[in-house]
This record gives C-alpha cells, sequence and structure tokens, in this order.
C-alpha cells in the first residue's frame, strides 16, 4: 500500500523568480561557502511562507537533498590539507549538511526528524527530486513528523538553487 499523495502548504526557491537581483544574505557562523546560506534562506521564505513568523507549531522534520553538496567548502578543506597549512576548525562543522538543519531547526523551534540524502541524480530547476519526496512521505506515514519540510539544494556550473517544499498528507 502506497502512502498518502503530499499536499504541498508552501513553497519557495532561491534564486527568487521574481526578485532575480536579491543577493544571498550572509549565516553567520557559515564561511567559505554560499551552500549553507542558500539552504538557510530557502527553508526560511518557504517556512515563512506558511506559518509567519518563528515558532513553527507541531513536528515538522527536515529533509535536505542535494547531489552537488557543499562544493566550495569540500574545496576549501582540500586547500587546508596541503601540508603545512591549517584547515579552519569552522569548515569541519560546515562540511556536515546537518549542521545547516540543525540552524533551522533551531531557529524555527523544529523538533521532528533531521536527515540529508545525496540522490542519485541533482533536481531539475525549481523541482525536487523524486526519491526526496518518497521519503518524506514515509516519515508522515510512520508518524515521525506531522509535516516535512524538503529542500532541494544544488551548486554546479549553472550557479546556486534551491527550492523548498513544506508538504504534509
Amino acid at each position: 500500500m502506497s502512502p498518502p499523495p503530499l499536499r504541498i502548504l508552501a513553497e519557495a526557491q532561491w534564486p527568487d523568480p521574481h526578485r532575480a537581483d536579491d543577493p544571498l544574505p550572509p549565516l553567520p557562523g557559515f564561511a567559505a561557502s554560499t551552500f549553507n546560506p542558500l539552504v538557510a534562506d530557502t527553508a526560511e521564505r518557504c517556512l515563512r511562507a506558511h506559518h509567519g513568523a518563528a515558532p513553527a507549531p507541531g513536528r515538522t522534520a527536515l529533509l535536505l537533498a542535494s547531489a552537488s553538496g557543499d562544493r566550495a567548502t569540500a574545496q576549501a578543506i582540500d586547500e587546508g590539507a596541503v601540508p603545512g597549512r591549517r584547515t579552519a576548525p569552522l569548515l569541519f562543522f560546515q562540511s556536515n549538511p546537518n549542521a545547516v538543519l540543525g540552524h533551522i531547526a533551531a531557529r524555527w523551534g523544529l523538533t521532528g526528524p533531521v536527515v540529508a540524502i545525496s540522490p542519485a541524480e541533482p533536481a531539475g530547476r525549481g523541482t525536487v527530486p523524486a526519491d526526496a519526496l518518497d521519503l518524506a512521505a514515509l516519515l508522515l506515514a510512520d508518524g515521525d513528523a506531522d509535516r516535512v519540510l524538503v529542500i532541494a539544494a544544488e551548486q554546479d556550473e549553472g550557479g546556486d538553487r534551491a527550492v523548498a517544499v513544506l508538504v504534509e498528507n
């Protein structure tokens, strides 16, 4: 038996097609990369669209899907690993994709599970990978959460992009 279809409560994209010239706001505690600010800002826009201001009531899970991951932080760690150089400890913290999810959960008071996956293929612009939506449906069907905020973020030759959808059964 398959889980019921997901209902989208809110969604957001970065860059926002209606505000294409908006710069990505910095995220305190995260340096060397736009990946974590990209994830946090897109999540913030989506949660605000549904809840207004923080905190978010109920149990909301966070699910990050990224085939590319945080390329800039990975490169900064590689460059810092050269013999004789010291890698900044902050880079190790932010290289864990759950670090930015923890930031979002704390800011919004989210109490559901936190999951990060790497789908086989990156999502197309403005879409969420199907396997991320399948996992969101499982989290809801298992009763682990009342809602799931699914964020798909990519850094590639086409630039930074992300989409977030807040879903429920």
